[in-house]
This record gives C-alpha cells, sequence and structure tokens, in this order.
C-alpha cells in the first residue's frame, strides 16, 4: 500500500531534500574554512530523475499501481532499495584568498529553497497518511 501512488514519489523527495539539508548545513558551517569545498546535489538533476522514473511508471498498464523504480545518476545512486548519495564539489563561487570558495548569498538562498521543498514534501506525505488514517477509521 505504501510502494503505490504518490508515496514513494514524496518518500524519495523528502529523503533527497534531508540529505541536501545535511550538506548544505555543513557548507554553512564551514564558510569560513580555509581550504574548504562546499558540496551539494543537484535538485534540478533529482527532480528529472524523479520524472523519468514517474513517467515510465505511468507507461505501465496499472502504472500508479506499480512500484516507482528510480534510476542511478551520479549523484544519487540506488543501492537495494535505498537512496546512496555523492555529492559534487561547487566551483562556480569567488576562490578567496584562503582558498575557500564560498557564497553565502547562495548558500543561504539554497538552505531556504531547500528547507521549503523539504517541508511541503513532508507535508504532502503527511495528507496521504491522513488519508489513511480516515479510510481505516471509517470516519470522516
Amino acid at each position: 500500500m505504501f510502494t503505490y501512488g504518490s508515496m514513494p514519489v514524496l518518500e524519495r523527495m523528502v529523503q533527497f531534500t534531508g540529505a541536501r539539508q545535511e550538506m548544505i548545513a555543513n557548507n554553512v558551517a564551514n564558510l569560513s574554512t580555509p581550504y574548504y569545498k562546499p558540496t551539494d546535489l543537484d535538485p534540478v538533476k533529482f527532480q528529472s530523475q524523479l520524472r523519468d522514473a514517474m513517467d515510465q511508471r505511468s507507461r505501465k498498464p496499472n502504472g500508479m499501481r506499480r512500484e516507482l523504480e528510480l534510476g542511478s545518476s551520479r549523484q544519487v545512486r540506488m543501492k537495494r532499495g535505498q537512496m546512496d548519495f555523492h555529492p559534487e564539489q561547487l566551483n562556480e563561487n569567488i576562490l578567496f584568498h584562503d582558498q575557500n570558495n564560498r557564497d553565502v548569498e547562495r548558500t543561504m538562498q539554497d538552505l531556504v529553497e531547500n528547507a521549503l521543498a523539504h517541508r511541503t514534501s513532508v507535508e504532502l506525505l503527511k495528507s496521504q497518511f491522513d488519508l489513511l488514517r480516515t479510510a481505516i477509521r471509517e470516519r470522516v
């Protein structure tokens, strides 16, 4: 019951945004660490990966009743049903004299955007569980 419909999509999104939040928090903690290179996961690539899995599932007969088969990419690999994350170093910022590659504004923007995506996914997942709870109780 939990592997069909929108639940696996929301679960994967919560896992991704949770892992990304940890990476961004680590980047914030090391903003002034010499020689530190920030790492991140690309949400656009992950969303494309998730969309491809959803499209592939919907093309099959009874697609929404099938499990979501998320493929692997360079940053997100599937191992025995679990997501394994491999962040990449960000090299798009200004390199400072201490060899730190930081951008405070971009990091804070990523933090807020990711937190919003995480919270939205959690709330949608919670609403799915609330619907199940209502159905089990047989009351409105």
